[in-house]
């Protein structure tokens, strides 16, 4: 008898991630492309598509649960339950988690346990919570109306520096302009490659590596952004405290830049918030999602019905209070 295949699967600005447990054997893929969009919202025909071909590249083809993470859930995802048509005549799916990327981030990096999870990638939502009656979301407004200190937002913050650099106008960074013109071509390319973009946010992220390039080459501009970063990332952390013992840890690609980022965060939560704690990740928002597909098969302790997690079940009796195909999620609550 073959053993119960799990998967979980983070979507983010940054593309499609899988992780896939099958007794002792596990595997990873992922798929680097934007998260499809129609309208500004997520398409979910098409990211189900994308998940399924991310599975089926790995040699897989049947599961007996999956979960999935997705950025912008619940404002810009519309009926998950298309998720759960699309995939559980695909795989055979005996049911399936679709939660907001920062809860799997959450579970990920805390377990089951409660704390404050600051998730940071091309963009950036935070999550306070016991998976119980608290539930505190910060930020997550995406590029045009937040996200500060995100991936966008550094990429961004470097991009005006450069340009102003090019200019000659005060507050400019010659380094940045430097690797800005290799990454991209002069600054009427730029400005053709973002505008023109399907993904802008995903453009301007692009550039935050080269930021941390230049901060780590001694570039004080590029230093000021990172460190300017770790500030609005703390205060986002903070704001999602309320209610909670302060207990913060993180999740997303961004803390890549270690040092650059960890240093300003943690010392500004620290100066915000006296005593507070920090616990490094346990895992991914993969693995995240992963714990999720388990708990699901397992009938084991997923959260209480809220706005960011439904799950669907082959038989209609087993769908869980947190949702079930056409629910609409009840309003955010802090």
């Amino acid at each position: 008898m073959s053993p119960s295949a799990y998967a979980g699967v983070d979507v983010g600005g940054g593309g499609v991630r899988v992780r896939i447990e099958a007794g002792e054997e596990s595997a990873y893929g992922e798929d680097a492309a934007p998260v499809p969009r129609e309208r500004g919202r997520v398409d979910l025909h098409r990211l189900a598509d994308r998940i399924a071909a991310s599975v089926e590249e790995m040699g897989v083809d049947r599961l007996d649960t999956m979960a999935i993470g997705v950025t912008g859930l619940p404002g810009l995802v519309r009926e998950p339950g298309t998720l759960w048509d699309a995939l559980r005549p695909r795989f055979g799916l005996g049911a399936l988690v679709v939660a907001g990327d920062m809860v799997t981030t959450h579970v990920g990096a805390l377990g089951f346990a409660p704390g404050v999870v600051v998730a940071a990638g091309t963009g950036v939502i935070t999550l306070g919570t016991d998976l119980d009656g608290v539930w505190n979301q910060a930020d997550g407004w995406g590029h045009l109306l937040g996200d500060h200190g995100s991936g966008t937002w550094v990429g961004q913050q470097g991009l005006h520096a450069a340009l102003r650099a090019h200019d000659g106008r005060a507050g400019g960074s010659p380094a940045l302009l430097e690797r800005m013109t290799a990454r991209f071509g002069p600054p009427l390319d730029l400005v053709a490659f973002v505008y023109e973009s399907a993904s802008p946010a995903h453009c301007l992220a692009s550039f935050a590596p080269s930021v941390a390039e230049a901060a780590r080459a001694g570039d004080p501009v590029s230093r000021r952004i990172w460190t300017e970063a770790g500030r609005q990332l703390a205060q986002t952390a903070v704001a999602a405290a309320s209610g909670l013992e302060p207990v913060f840890s993180w999740g997303g690609r961004l803390f890549d830049a270690e040092d650059l980022l960890m240093e300003p965060f943690q010392s500004a939560v620290s100066a915000l918030l006296p005593g507070a704690r920090f616990a490094a990740p346990r895992g991914t928002s993969a693995d995240g999602a992963l714990a999720l597909a388990r708990a699901a098969a397992a009938d084991g302790p997923l959260p209480p019905r809220h706005p960011y997690l439904y799950v669907f079940a082959e038989t209609p009796a087993a769908i869980t209070p947190t949702g079930g195909p056409g629910a609409q999620p009840p309003p955010r609550t802090r």
